[in-house]
């Protein structure tokens, strides 16, 4: 889905809670869209908003933010580098997709893949509890940064 479609349904979630996708919200939600692999934090989202739009202030994007999280559009995540980072939804899975960090160089890759549908099916069944929503971080390290001394690091430098 490109970003114009990804936005459309963003404002479609938000209208349908009675809120309007203001100039500040679709800038923030296009800064979102347009680097949805990095996993920005609070402060990464302002400096590319400012870039856009230097009127937009941090206290507006950290509200945005929020108001994006309370809404279930993104994700407020944290991969054990005490800094809050935002990821947003897809709305082609029901569950949040998972993330695999690398505790040497940091590196962090997403699975799409729902792996748990068969556990959330068991624990329904065997405990009667259904799930609503979950999220898997596997830490580890990858073979390259073991072996090679952070290769991953030295290639993403280079």
């Amino acid at each position: 889905m490109n970003v114009p479609e990804q936005l459309n349904r963003i404002n479609q979630q938000l209208t349908s809670k009675n809120y309007k996708l203001t100039i500040q919200r679709e800038t923030t939600v296009r800064v979102l869209l347009e680097n949805e692999e990095d996993h920005m934090s609070a402060e990464e989202v302002f400096m590319r908003v400012k870039n856009k739009h230097p009127e937009i202030g941090l206290a507006t994007v950290y509200r945005t933010l929020e108001l994006l999280t309370e809404l279930h559009i993104v994700e407020k995540m944290n991969f054990g580098d005490g800094v809050a980072r935002f990821d947003l939804r897809g709305e082609d899975h029901e569950h949040m997709h998972h993330h695999l960090i690398c505790t040497v160089c940091g590196e962090m890759e997403e699975i799409k893949e729902d792996w748990l549908l068969e556990m959330e099916m068991r624990l329904e069944r065997e405990y009667g509890f259904s799930v609503k929503d979950h999220r898997l971080e596997f830490t580890g390290t990858y073979k390259t940064c073991e072996k090679n001394g952070c290769k991953r690091e030295c290639e993403a430098v280079t």
